[in-house]
């Protein structure tokens, strides 16, 4: 089966050569009992891929089942997997099989298997080596037959490095590493997936299809698309059920289209070293940097006052030269209309100036300390409601609960 074939089967639309490169990897990964690991975005279509390795396998008559790792409790995920016997612990009032009992002969496909407990990774690991497995509260050893296809999106080097995932695993599941293209990596195939969106909603809704003038393909195309995939396919069916008469210009996309939060100055001129960071993690590095040069400039003037030949000039100047190189350090650029210069040497300065003695703060690294803070904030802003303030984190709700456990914050 050629890679047009798949397309038409699995309905994957584009023509871009880092989509067309991961099919064709797919393709010639499907027929061995290879462990593949998929990366990607949440929303790119990872399980798709999953699908077609299963379907061109020696495997596809056999049973298969997708299990999101990061939607499961953490204290039942070892039972979902591996099974339990009966009253091994509270609630377990009957032998159950797991999925690598039941799917034997098949194929699991471990969603977001970075999400997975260490405990749980170990156990993983055994059934990649030798295929065995014991259920909880058993001391039987039993064998499977299961081909493991695991998908994340996160960066599991990095996680093994911080002692999350461990790092021996990592390399037993991505013998084969197959990477799918973020939308936003793939320009070329947006306006083509709109179209086959909005042609299906129209079908559905038994309306008009939506059509977009030149000013609004260029503006859906150049947008990052977080979301990938299925943000633009909820778009899609947004405007083919609002709009009233279909045709959308550039105003009536962007209504529907979320504020960008990327959208700051150039904060950073040359990024090489930190390719590896989040916007996230860069926004906070950078206001980290700002405080930090703020304690050096009290600092400074603290040793002004001090030696007693401090005048309000002398503060002005040198506040001017500590913003200036503030902002030139951290490569803010002059003409963007976004970022205006402060100057405060054209103010009118106050005859005397008093100032209270300035002790630089001691700044604070540790970012567990700094997770700690984001966490308790996302809970107090959504009155305990863990659920939506896993989402304002960007983390799975299992994951918050263990670091609630963690942190002590559980009041």
């Amino acid at each position: 089966m050629n890679i047009q074939e798949i397309k038409q089967r699995y309905e994957i639309i584009g023509n871009s050569p880092l989509l067309n490169y991961a099919l064709e990897t797919a393709v010639k990964v499907s027929p061995t009992d290879i462990t593949v690991l998929i990366n990607g975005e949440s929303g790119v279509g990872k399980e798709a891929f999953s699908k077609i390795i299963h379907s061109l396998s020696a495997r596809k008559h056999g049973p298969f089942i997708a299990v999101n790792c990061g939607a499961i409790p953490e204290g039942t995920i070892d039972s979902e997997l591996f099974g339990h016997e009966k009253g091994s612990f509270t609630g377990a009032v009957d032998m159950r099989k797991g999925y690598f009992e039941t799917v034997s002969g098949g194929t699991i496909f471990l969603d977001e298997v970075g999400e997975l407990p260490l405990e749980t990774q170990s156990r993983l690991l055994r059934i990649l080596e030798s295929g065995e497995f014991i259920k909880v509260g058993s001391s039987k050893v039993q064998k499977t037959d299961v081909r493991i296809i695991a998908a994340t999106n996160r960066n599991l080097l990095d996680y093994s490095a911080s002692g999350k995932f461990r790092e021996d695993l990592y390399y037993r599941l991505s013998t084969v590493p197959i990477k799918v293209p973020s939308l936003r990596d793939r320009k070329e195939d947006v306006y083509l997936l709109f179209r086959k969106f909005s042609a299906d909603f129209s079908e559905k809704y038994k309306s008009k299809q939506v059509v977009l003038n030149d000013e609004a393909q260029n503006i859906l195309t150049n947008y990052r698309w977080p979301g990938n995939i299925r943000q633009l396919k909820n778009i899609a069916e947004q405007l083919s059920v609002l709009d009233e008469d279909k045709n959308v210009n550039a105003y009536e996309l962007t209504q529907v289209l979320p504020a960008e939060s990327t959208n700051l100055p150039a904060l950073l001129g040359n990024v090489s070293h930190e390719k590896h960071l989040s916007e996230r993690d860069i926004f906070y590095k950078v206001l980290l940097d700002l405080r930090k040069d703020l304690n050096d400039l009290k600092g400074i003037v603290f040793d002004m006052m001090q030696a007693g030949n401090f005048h309000s000039a002398d503060y002005l100047n040198l506040k001017q030269e500590q913003i200036n190189r503030t902002f030139s350090d951290k490569n803010f650029s002059q003409n963007s209309p976004n970022v205006m210069m402060p100057n405060i040497t054209q103010m009118q300065a106050p005859a005397i100036i008093e100032i209270p003695v300035l002790q630089a703060e001691p700044e604070i690294l540790s970012l567990e300390q700094r997770e700690k803070e984001l966490i308790k904030k996302a809970l107090v802003k959504y009155n305990g409601k863990r659920k939506k303030a896993a989402n304002e984190l960007g983390i799975s709700e299992r994951t918050l609960y263990r670091k609630i456990k963690q942190y002590d914050l559980e009041d």
